[in-house]
């Protein structure tokens, strides 16, 4: 059952789709796994976890966006969550990704963040956006440089503390 009204954006491995009731225990599995979701936000309890996921349902009905569940093509399993963020105290909308356990060093996070940020800036008209990469998630880091962003400053996130904030091409550079 689709939970919001978010599109289904293909790619060639993937499909990147809403949320759905199917996708709840792959992602309170990522987010009490506190070592994997340390820089995404882990909770302490499944209640916790629950409320994560219901935020996202909640943010797209909000924004009309939010983070799509990274699906592999050929055998349709839940492989991570990628999309666009900006929930209050934001410093501005961003891309954000994860891959879940299992899932790390096949590309999947940089051909879901390739077609969720044009999808942000072909489809919803947005000018620019960040990555917001807690200090030490080198691997965050480099694939938003992969990417093409670049380091512009260090804030303090309300929720998550300390944060580097890389800016991504606009939309002239990506779409070009």
């Amino acid at each position: 059952m689709n939970l919001t009204q978010a599109p289904v954006l293909d790619t060639t491995n993937l499909i990147l789709r809403g949320p759905e009731e199917r996708d709840i225990e792959p992602m309170i599995a990522f987010l009490l796994d506190q070592d994997r979701a340390a820089g995404f936000g882990a909770s302490p309890n499944r209640g916790d976890a629950w409320r994560w996921f219901a935020l996202n349902v909640g943010h797209w009905h909000i924004h009309g966006y939010g983070y799509f569940t990274i699906e592999i093509r050929e055998t349709g399993q839940p492989a991570g969550i990628c999309g666009i963020w900006n929930p209050e105290g934001w410093p501005e909308p961003e891309i954000g990704w994860v891959v879940f356990e299992g899932f790390e060093g096949r590309g999947i996070a940089y051909e879901a963040a390739t077609r969720a940020r044009q999808y942000a800036y072909e489809d919803l008209g947005l000018k620019t956006l960040t990555s917001n990469i807690v200090p030490g998630n080198t691997r965050s880091v480099a694939l938003a440089e992969r990417l093409g962003a670049g380091f512009e400053r260090s804030y303090k996130n309300i929720h998550m503390g300390d944060e580097m904030l890389y800016r991504h091409p606009g939309p002239a550079e990506v779409l070009a």
